[in-house]
C-alpha cells in the first residue's frame, strides 16, 4: 500500500513538473510575441513619420529654388548678368549719343536772321516809267540766313551834305524780311514841285542800312551808279522797304 502511494506521489509531482514547464514555455512565449507586437507599432510610427520628416526638406528645397526664381536666375549666372549689364550700357550710351547728336544739330543751325547790310545783299538802281520821276532800288538778299531790311534806306547823292529826306506815310506794317535770295524794294522821287530848276545832276548814289533802332546806318554801304540823265532836288523823298515793288511803286 505503502509502494502505491508513494508511486502516485511521483507520478503526481512529475504531473506538476510538467505542468509548471508547459506554463513557462507558454509564458515565454507570450512574452516574446508581446515584444514583437510593441516594436511592430513602434517601427510602422517611424515609417510613416519618416516622409513627414523629409517634408521639410523638401519645402526648403523649393523655397530656395522659388528665391531664385524671384531673383531673377541670375545669381548662378554671372556671364547673362554681364551680358545684360553691357546691353544696358549700350542702350543708354546710344541714348547720349542721339542727344549730342540732336543738340549739335540744333547748335550748328545759322537760320537766325540778321540785319541787312550792303555785305549780305545786291543793291540795284533803276528807273521806271511809272511814277515819272521815280527810281527803283532793288536789295535781294544774297547771304545764307534771313536779314531784317530795317526801316528806309540812308541815301547819299554825289556829294551831299544831308540824307535825302524820307516818306513816313510808307512805313510798312511789318519790318521786311528776306530769306535767302528774296528782295526788298524802296522808290525815290527825285524830286518835288517846290525845286523847280534848283536840280541837281547826279552821278553816283550811296545807300545806307539803317540800324533796328533807326538811329543811324549799320554795317557796310552799297555804291551805285544812277542811271544817265539823273536829276534830283532837295525836296525829293525815299520810301521804306517793301516787300512788294508795286507797294514800293505806290508813292
Amino acid at each position: 500500500m505503502r509502494s502505491n502511494r508513494i508511486r502516485t506521489t511521483a507520478l503526481a509531482a512529475t504531473a506538476l513538473l510538467a505542468a509548471l514547464s508547459l506554463t513557462a514555455c507558454s509564458d515565454n512565449g507570450s512574452g516574446d510575441n508581446g515584444k514583437a507586437g510593441a516594436a511592430a507599432p513602434a517601427g510602422s510610427t517611424v515609417d510613416q513619420q519618416s516622409p513627414a520628416a523629409t517634408a521639410p526638406d523638401s519645402g526648403k528645397d523649393a523655397k530656395d529654388t522659388k528665391d531664385a526664381k524671384d531673383t531673377g536666375g541670375t545669381s548662378d549666372t554671372p556671364a547673362e548678368n554681364t551680358a545684360a549689364h553691357s546691353k544696358g550700357s549700350t542702350s543708354v550710351t546710344s541714348g547720349r549719343k542721339s542727344n549730342t547728336a540732336a543738340t549739335g544739330n540744333k547748335g550748328t543751325g545759322n537760320s537766325s536772321p540778321v540785319t541787312c547790310t550792303g555785305g549780305n545783299t545786291k543793291v540795284t538802281v533803276s528807273k521806271v516809267s511809272r511814277p515819272i520821276n521815280h527810281l527803283l532800288l532793288t536789295a535781294t538778299n544774297t547771304g545764307s540766313r534771313p536779314c531784317y531790311a530795317y526801316h528806309a534806306p540812308a541815301l547819299g547823292f554825289d556829294d551831299a551834305q544831308a540824307a535825302f529826306p524820307v516818306l513816313r506815310d510808307s512805313i510798312p506794317q511789318a519790318v521786311v524780311t528776306l530769306e535767302p535770295g528774296q528782295s526788298a524794294y524802296a522808290s525815290v522821287g527825285l524830286f518835288g514841285e517846290s525845286d523847280g530848276k534848283d536840280l541837281h545832276k547826279g552821278k553816283h548814289l550811296t545807300v545806307y542800312f539803317t540800324s533796328k533802332s533807326n538811329s543811324g546806318s549799320t554795317g557796310s554801304p552799297a555804291q551805285l551808279t544812277l542811271p544817265a540823265n539823273t536829276y534830283w532836288g532837295d525836296n525829293g523823298f525815299v520810301t521804306y522797304w517793301q516787300s512788294d515793288m508795286a507797294d514800293a511803286l505806290t508813292y
